[in-house]
């Protein structure tokens, strides 16, 4: 597949629309499986352990997947494997409640990472060409779009819990919806994507420079990956939240990453990424101590936005030092980093409910400071 210069203009306005879209719609279905979390380890009558072995099916899935996705991303391009991956995590989502036993729950929860990870690394690859096409830097905005779909799901799934709405009806009308909107996205995505001059279109080992983004990309994504899946269970079983109330708790911390990713390009032009990543962690660590410390809901949901506020730029600065890595192209550095950054992303929550179950859902979110304290240390080692 070759790209073309024909897609100028209203093209690349429409594939980056359509890609907003894709990334609006993953972000969705991450808020509604996160508010619902609490509702599946109720119905299959799950301990932190038995969740924690859940999540872990949905980290595998992704793992996984993420071996071929390149190469499926090569072969059928972006917008197929988007349209096909989206589907697929819409269908999953209306079924997760439908299953009987905790075995039935396994492979869907295999199926549903699986199509996540495909997704994820399939319209970062379109950012990643509409960005070479036509020279504007979207990256930020794009996970800003994320954010704000990950507000949006938990905010609907809030919305409908105080409504009384049952939550399989829920899950099915709002997997609909999501499916009506991916369908219509990924019908604007570029139809097809250029090669890697490199052949490097399957996963590359990283080494170097580029293993150390990918690292950090790990470590901040692994701390966001905690969030998503455990920040409304902590509301409700740390801090004795409302269900309602502590549904709000991921809607918060993806709000504020919102905000301050659509602020990213500002933020940079007036501070070194370096300088940047340092600040962010240090405001993540502080924030996410006090709520751990104080364990008051209203302290949560403050302290959870400040958390959203301080890894919202991490991965867009590391997107960018990797396109700064002498000898390996741009495209390739972006793919590698965020291969890597993903891994951090799935393992988070599963590695969140082993310490959970051994100690404490506390001690186990503790994860999070440590996290921004490494971006805090690290940050000297981002290129310029």
């Amino acid at each position: 597949m070759t790209a073309t210069s024909a897609f100028a203009g209203p093209r690349l306005r429409a594939a980056r629309w359509a890609t907003r879209g894709n990334f609006f719609a993953l972000g969705f279905a991450a808020g509604i499986w996160g508010v619902h979390i609490p509702t599946v380890k109720t119905h299959y009558g799950l301990t932190e352990s038995g969740l924690s072995m859940a999540l872990l099916a949905m980290a595998a899935g992704a793992v996984i997947c993420l071996v071929f996705a390149g190469k499926l991303v090569a072969a059928f391009g972006a917008r197929a494997v988007a349209l096909f991956a989206g589907l697929v995590i819409c269908g999953s989502l209306a079924l997760v409640l439908q299953a009987e036993t905790f075995v039935g729950l396994i492979p869907l929860m295999l199926v549903f990472g699986g199509a996540n990870g495909l997704m994820d690394v399939s319209i970062n690859a379109e950012g990643t060409v509409l960005e070479e096409q036509s020279g504007k830097r979207v990256m930020s905005n794009f996970h800003g779009m994320y954010s704000i779909g990950g507000m949006s799901g938990a905010g609907a799934g809030a919305l409908m819990i105080a409504a009384d709405v049952a939550a399989p009806l829920q899950l099915a009308g709002l997997a609909a919806a999501l499916a009506a909107l991916v369908a219509t996205a990924s019908t604007y995505m570029l139809p097809v994507h250029p090669q890697d001059p490199e052949q490097h279109a399957g996963f590359r080992v990283p080494s170097g420079t580029l293993l150390i983004l990918g690292g950090l990309a790990a470590v901040g994504l692994l701390a966001e990956g905690a969030m998503y899946d455990w920040s409304v269970l902590y509301l409700q079983t740390d801090t004795a939240a409302a269900p309602a109330l502590a549904a709000l708790g991921y809607a918060s911390f993806s709000a504020a990453m919102a905000a301050t990713r659509f602020a990213g390009d500002t933020l940079r032009e007036h501070w070194s990424p370096q300088r940047l990543m340092a600040a962010s962690g240090i405001l993540a660590a502080v924030a996410m101590a006090t709520v751990l410390i104080v364990r008051d809901p209203i302290v949560g949901l403050v302290g959870f936005a400040l958390v959203g506020v301080g890894f919202a730029n991490v991965v867009p600065i590391l997107f960018i030092a990797a396109t700064r890595v002498p000898g390996v192209a741009p495209a390739t550095a972006i793919a590698t980093v965020s291969s890597v950054g993903y891994l951090g992303f799935v393992a988070g929550p599963p590695l969140v409910g082993g310490i959970a179950h051994a100690s404490s859902l506390s001690w186990a979110l503790a994860t999070v400071v440590v996290g921004a304290v490494l971006l805090y240390l690290s940050a000297r080692r981002i290129p310029v």
